[in-house]
């Protein structure tokens, strides 16, 4: 029943997407910025009790919900699933932005290009030329697509709704407290990073492992093996080697920020990145979806037979 629960919240998002104003999110990220103000005193004991009312507590009930639904009808826990996953995969937007940014390269359009990227990426993006804005959207859209999709679906194979609970908002934790500036925060967001690196473990390199085989798998390994214990964190360095690998085309390289270059190893092999190479990164996500869609239809009939 996972299966079907994965399928229909892919159709939904697919078909109906929240986009980038998802309110579960929204909603989520004001709960964490309130539980932040009230505890962030700089301790890192003061970070584990957030961090057990900002992502334990709703796991917890979102896991009981289930179990419930589960008892009453399993149809019900069926369409629990499908919601609860709906509410945290963003599968679509990422391959809408990857178009946008695509459609203003081809028209020469760089200031539109800028925008979009700066939009999606966090980070302003006025210095770029055509080549960069290419390579900084690739590496985004293989960024998003492991920590809004892969990831959520490992976890949710191994633990169901809450499972993916669990995993997207120690994933948005991250990036809210994990990544906290120790001199101005203290240690208040060190358990958060703890905890996602050990979660994101398995997931990065499934994800990793997915690339190279619906791409080119050679360069993907090798890229992998050499390139990515040099990129800063070095657990999304391995998928952003991998994918790099897999198209074929050179990531990373140093950027330009406020008059500032700041320095990023080479990753990849082959060509330079392009707007053609942005939308072959999203065609390369989409056919590692299809691959752990498959996968996990054998496995499901597996276990029909078996049972």
């Amino acid at each position: 029943m996972s299966l079907f629960s994965l399928i229909a919240a892919l159709l939904l998002e697919y078909f109906r997407p929240l986009g980038a104003r998802n309110s579960v999110t929204l909603l989520f990220i004001r709960y964490a910025n309130s539980l932040a103000r009230h505890f962030n005193s700089g301790q890192d004991m003061h970070g584990v009790f957030a961090w057990l009312l900002a992502v334990l507590l709703p796991t917890v009930a979102v896991g009981a919900a289930y179990g419930v639904l589960y008892r009453v009808n399993i149809l019900f826990a069926w369409a629990f699933g499908a919601a609860v996953l709906y509410a945290v995969l963003s599968l679509k937007q990422l391959g809408s932005q990857a178009e946008r940014v695509a459609d203003a390269l081809r028209s020469s359009d760089l200031d539109a290009a800028r925008r979009v990227l700066s939009q999606w990426h966090g980070r302003p993006a006025d210095e770029f030329e055509a080549g960069e804005i290419a390579r900084v959207g690739i590496e985004q859209a293989l960024a998003c697509a492991h920590k809004s999709l892969f990831g959520v679906i490992a976890w949710f194979v191994v633990a169901g709704p809450a499972g993916a609970v669990l995993y997207r908002l120690s994933q948005l934790l991250n990036q809210k407290w994990g990544a906290l500036d120790e001199q101005d925060f203290g240690q208040f967001g060190q358990f958060s990073a703890r905890v996602f690196e050990l979660m994101d473990w398995v997931p990065l390199r499934l994800t990793a492992i997915s690339f190279a085989v619906v791409g080119d798998f050679e360069d993907a390994v090798y890229c992998w093996r050499s390139q990515s214990s040099a990129w800063l964190p070095a657990g999304i360095g391995i998928v952003l080697a991998s994918g790099a690998g897999a198209l074929g085309v050179k990531l990373g390289e140093p950027l330009r920020y406020g008059g500032n270059v700041e320095f990023r190893p080479e990753l990849g092999l082959g060509d330079e990145a392009d707007a053609d190479y942005l939308n072959s990164a999203v065609s390369l996500v989409w056919r590692a979806a299809v691959l752990w869609l498959v996968l996990l239809l054998l496995l499901a009939i597996a276990g029909w037979v078996g049972g």
